[in-house]
């Protein structure tokens, strides 16, 4: 058997971040994954440009059942750290809505500068290597089996991912090896993911496929977040849908605010003011597309004056319009969805080094964590900072 001091599963966001952080400080590293490319996520990530981190990152921005997990990782490597390696590249970049950055040309540059990193540090990175065994020998090192070859290593590292877009080689590995050594893994569902119609709401909805909107939304506890929404032929999507996911559960309600930044009963009352006459639909398709007017109200009640709507219309109006109710039938799932909420749970993990507490040697970064940020650059943050925090201790 081969020995090596690190070894990490897993060449993504985080596994690659740890090998390059380990390998500056002299360690002997390997990365091993199965698929035929590295950082397969990263490449498709942000419409192809990669939301590489957020310039403004909190630990409000995660959800984790230990809030107060993330911090020191957070705190001892920031986003501004990660941007000032990326100018070190000389990867031009952009800033768009809520801080999120962005690649000008291609998220190739990130996954370039991360192998270029791993190179110059010297971790060896192995793809399309399956991993059949790992176990803990008496001599307290790992053995880690694949298909080519058979290692032993000091420390080993799970940077494995979640269960999101499965198409791109996600599988529950990371979890399995958790439990194997005796971590409780949290319960895992699909996050950052668009909800589906039912099928009554399908029929009535559909039809609104591609328009988009400015909203506010509100889940069932309160979390609230103002970005766009999006009609699909599915159900319900846009930053607005996917942030919400995460703080929803089946059969629940959320509440949509089709007039952010408006007073809808003040606004109603100057329409009846200015232009009395004036249809109810022609009134609200100033603010909102026809399609979706018609769809959202009874014709009868469109059809109507405004000065013809009593007060009880004017009411129920404002307030379908800035808390409208709906319950979705579910979400798209894994195979949409770009985070895994749950996971490895934090209290078995040092907040410090990502280290097991109960199993010496053995680490655990990125998604494969109960830690899940929100949409706009958060999750690659956690990545990269969790993958520091693992380099700097194994």
């Amino acid at each position: 058997m081969e020995h090596i001091d690190v070894i990490i599963i897993g060449a993504g966001a985080a596994g690659l971040m740890c090998a390059a952080t380990a390998g500056y400080r002299g360690r002997d590293v390997l990365v091993l994954d199965n698929a035929k490319q590295a950082g397969k996520k990263i490449l498709i990530s942000g419409g192809g440009r990669c939301n590489f981190t957020n310039q403004k990152v909190e630990p409000a921005n995660f959800l984790c059942s230990n809030s107060h997990f993330v911090k020191s990782a957070l705190a001892r490597y920031r986003s501004c750290d990660f941007i000032e390696l990326v100018e070190r590249h000389g990867i031009e970049y952009h800033e768009r809505d809520h801080g999120q950055l962005f690649c000008d040309d291609s998220a190739k540059e990130i996954v370039s500068m991360l192998l270029t990193e791993c190179e110059w540090a010297g971790a060896a990175v192995k793809l399309r290597t399956e991993i059949r065994q790992v176990t803990k020998n008496a001599d307290g090192l790992f053995e880690v089996h694949t298909d080519k070859a058979q290692y032993t290593c000091q420390s080993l590292v799970i940077a494995t991912g979640g269960l999101s877009m499965p198409k791109l080689g996600a599988s529950p590995y990371g979890y399995h090896v958790a439990e194997q050594f005796g971590l409780k893994v949290l319960p895992t569902h699909a996050g950052l993911v668009p909800f589906t119609w039912h099928s009554d709401q399908k029929q009535r909805f559909e039809p609104l496929s591609g328009i988009a909107v400015p909203t506010t939304i509100t889940a069932k506890d309160g979390t609230q977040f103002s970005e766009a929404l999006l009609f699909t032929h599915r159900g319900l999507s846009g930053p607005a849908i996917l942030q919400i996911s995460n703080y929803w559960n089946p059969g629940e309600a959320i509440s949509i605010n089709l007039l952010p930044g408006k007073d809808a009963r003040s606004e109603i009352e100057q329409l009846v003011d200015n232009s009395p006459k004036q249809s109810l639909r022609n009134a609200l398709a100033l603010w909102l597309p026809k399609r979706l007017v018609e769809a959202l109200f009874d014709e009868a009640l469109l059809n109507k004056a405004l000065n013809q709507l009593v007060h009880a219309e004017r009411e129920q109006l404002a307030v379908d319009l800035e808390a409208w109710s709906i319950v979705m039938n579910g979400t798209e799932g894994y195979r949409t969805a770009e985070v895994t909420l749950g996971g490895v749970d934090t209290d078995e993990l040092s907040s410090k080094s990502m280290e097991a507490k109960n199993v010496s040697g053995l680490y655990f970064i990125g998604e494969v964590i109960d830690v899940s940020g929100w949409l706009g650059g958060f999750n690659f943050q956690w990545a990269w900072s969790s993958g520091v925090a693992a380099g700097q201790a194994v």
